[in-house]
């Protein structure tokens, strides 16, 4: 996922609505950057192109990325509760402006919120990393909406890594 090339796709409407997101809160934007930036560079690292599909390591990304926000937006917003409310409004308006079909969203949406509960935590960043990782190996595969709900403190995820 390049940052800019997800940006330069967008609309004019949903160009306006990033802007605007990041107009009332400019100290937002560059942790905002660089937490997409580390995460997918993490990601890429880790697990190659694999973390594009809606597999584990996709579940993976999604959460180290709210944990990223979070931690990143926490100097400038000096809450755990802000920044842990600005990466669900960053990350919500991801899905709003990218849309996918109703599972692969609400299974991003519930990811995301792994992650955001993580650093509510105080999940250390040098073990966010291993801790999704043995995160990993709990995931559970849904092949329906209504199933995520039971799993609140897991990731979960619909495709195989074969997929």
């Amino acid at each position: 996922m390049a940052i800019w090339a997800k940006i330069k796709q967008l609309n004019l409407k949903q160009t306006f609505i990033l802007g605007k997101t990041f107009l009332f809160r400019p100290g937002l934007l560059f942790p905002t950057y660089r937490a997409t930036r580390q995460t997918v560079q993490i990601c890429n690292r880790l697990f190659g192109k694999a973390h594009h599909k809606n597999n584990k390591t996709n579940a993976f990304r999604h959460a180290l990325w709210n944990f990223l926000i979070a931690e990143k937006s926490f100097p400038q917003l000096n809450e755990k509760t802000k920044a842990i409310a600005w990466a669900k409004e960053i990350t919500d308006l991801h899905e709003k402006l990218s849309p996918n079909p109703e599972l692969p969203r609400t299974m991003d949406l519930h990811n995301n919120e792994v992650g955001r509960s993580l650093f509510q935590q105080e999940i250390t960043s040098k073990k966010i990393i291993e801790k999704l990782q043995e995160m990993m190996k709990e995931a559970q595969f849904v092949n329906q909406v209504a199933e995520i709900p039971n799993y609140p403190e897991r990731l979960v995820y619909i495709e195989s890594l074969k997929n």
